[in-house]
């Protein structure tokens, strides 16, 4: 049976839980910002809930979130601290913690139709260069086209660390999973064969469409002798984001999944092929500790 390695849940609706500083559009820049002692306090609970994996705080480090005169003086600034956090964090540890650096969607969360190469570059190069020192591995995060794929790991290639892409997909149930670009979860799969990556993962979507997704992705590498690329999930707890979601006009509404409910659809991911889980937003340090809970017993 292969390993699970447990990821860590959605740093941002942890922050807002716990009371650190937080509202639209900073999102969980903001902590950063004003409360930084939050942003340790929220990888701690992950981490104490059982979490191997933790990923920086870089999310909201970008033009979309900070607006651009305050990326352009404090983004880099910004992305380095969320990077240093979590390192030292981890460092504290007893139990060994990677540290993951997040590289976001450049232009704007689950658009697919926003997204220029030309204007994304220098915003990835710059949270890469920011937090390469910190970190064990990266995961490039809500990848919602193969185009945004390919200009990530034209960057993020330089780097010898470990690299995984994570996908978001459409949020409705379908025969073959699809991006939130419309091309398939096969199609980018067939992409990622030809590149040197670790590992394809499936975030921030619902997580009734996860297990399609890494049927089909488990399927394409297996074809392709590529058993080596690791398949990993970690849904939201959002309601359904449509096409045109409007990520700064107000907070995504959330649902009532509870952690048993997540951990059944977990147990289906592991089924189907996956071999590291978490969550994302929404999904707090109870249903990492399910996970954790799980993953003792056996993760069967």
């Amino acid at each position: 049976m292969d390993m699970l390695t447990v990821l860590d849940g959605g740093l941002g609706r942890e922050l807002k839980e716990i009371g650190a500083p937080f509202s639209q559009p900073l999102w969980s820049a903001q902590a950063l910002m004003e409360a930084p002692q939050y942003v340790a306090m929220a990888h701690q609970r992950f981490i104490d809930a059982g979490a191997e994996i933790i990923i920086t705080n870089a999310y909201a480090c970008v033009p979309f979130h900070l607006g651009d005169k305050l990326y352009q003086e404090q983004g880099a600034r910004l992305a380095q601290l969320s990077a240093e956090i979590a390192r030292t964090v981890a460092d504290d540890c007893k139990n060994r913690v990677q540290v993951a650096g997040c590289i976001p969607p450049a232009m704007g969360s689950y658009r697919p139709d926003l997204f220029d190469a030309e204007l994304a570059k220098p915003i990835i190069e710059t949270l890469y260069l920011a937090q390469d020192k910190f970190v064990d591995l990266w995961i490039i995060e809500t990848l919602a086209s193969i185009k945004e794929f390919h200009l990530n790991h034209s960057i993020l290639s330089q780097s010898s660390k470990p690299g995984y892409y994570a996908f978001t997909l459409e949020d409705t149930l379908q025969d073959e999973a699809k991006l939130r670009s419309g091309e398939t979860v096969k199609d980018a799969a067939y992409e990622l064969v030809n590149c040197d990556i670790q590992g394809m993962l499936f975030n921030c979507s619902v997580p009734e469409v996860i297990e399609q997704a890494v049927k089909d992705a488990k399927s394409v590498f297996k074809q392709a002798g590529r058993d080596d690329i690791e398949i990993g999930a970690y849904a939201n707890n959002f309601e359904v984001i449509e096409q045109d979601h409007e990520a700064n006009d107000a907070l995504q509404s959330m649902r009532s999944l509870t952690p048993e409910e997540y951990l059944n659809f977990a147990k289906k991911w592991k089924r189907a092929g996956a071999n590291i889980i978490g969550g994302c937003c929404g999904i707090g340090p109870k249903y990492i500790q399910a996970l954790s809970d799980w993953k003792r017993k056996g993760a069967i």
